[in-house]
């Protein structure tokens, strides 16, 4: 019998067990034993940031990094990602296309990953100097690319909004708190010379673009990590919309004028 080959990559290195090649007898991720020291003793967000990282977070950034989960765990069902999770729910779709959904709408500028990922680009070009976050703001959209509409306006601000909402305030009052958020308590100081400048309020995703930038990621990262954080609250809203039914939907249907339904009724 021929010895089994070694599976790895730079994050994950396993070894199989010796007479099965597609089970795995140990599992390292970025060196650290998974299942042997890992299994047991370490958060969930601590994986994560191990996984994306390379590196084992300090406890201040297991914090910032667990607030933020709470914050993006349920956009809510006003939320778009969430709506399409939920219809998809509802129509009895399969699991898997019900995230499907979620991530497919989440996964845009308006308020989604994309909106994270050039925020977060702005981090990289801006720093923390007001003067170039204001003339990156007031002047031209990112430039398109091919498989992105163009934006509409500035990245991480709530185009239908007139004031700050109060979660975002809430969100990033608390998470600003955290030792390694230099970004985001920069950003509480001139969110309203920010907002000023975008002729917007701020919205979530620009309150996450700040927090993902100040744990160290990078936009790429940000991007992929905003998607995965707020599925748990698509899901749960699928799940409890599936049992309710499209007629028990929480939004009023479109009204139309020749509604099959109703010249039923009056016939």
């Amino acid at each position: 019998m021929s010895t089994p080959q070694r599976l790895h990559t730079r994050i994950w290195h396993e070894e199989p067990e010796p007479d099965n090649a597609f089970a795995a007898r140990t599992a390292l991720c970025h060196g650290y034993d998974v299942y042997g020291d890992m299994l047991g003793r370490v958060r969930w967000t601590e994986m994560l940031f191990l996984l994306f990282s390379g590196e084992a977070p300090w406890p201040e950034q297991t914090e910032l990094l667990e607030t933020l989960a709470v914050a993006l765990a349920n956009p809510g069902p006003r939320d778009q990602a969430v709506q399409a999770a939920m219809a998809s729910g509802t129509g009895g779709a399969p699991s898997a296309a019900t995230l499907m959904a979620a991530l497919s709408v989440g996964a845009g500028r308006h308020g989604g990953a994309r909106d994270v990922f050039e925020a977060m680009t702005g981090w990289v070009e801006c720093g923390m100097e007001l003067a170039a976050w204001q003339a990156r703001l007031a002047g031209a959209a990112p430039q398109r690319l091919e498989i992105w509409p163009a934006a509409e306006r500035a990245a991480g601000f709530d185009p239908h909004g007139r004031r700050t909402p109060g979660i975002v305030l809430q969100a990033l009052e608390r998470l600003a708190a955290h030792a390694p958020a230099q970004r985001l308590r920069w950003l509480a100081e001139h969110r309203e010379a920010l907002e000023a400048a975008a002729g917007l309020p701020l919205a979530m995703s620009s309150v996450a673009a700040a927090a993902f930038a100040d744990l160290g990621f990078s936009p790429e990262q940000g991007e992929m990590l905003h998607l995965l954080l707020r599925l748990p609250g698509a899901a749960a809203h699928a799940l409890e919309q599936r049992a309710l039914g499209y007629k028990r939907f929480p939004f009023p249907p479109v009204e139309l004028q020749d509604d099959p339904a109703r010249q039923a009724v009056a016939a």
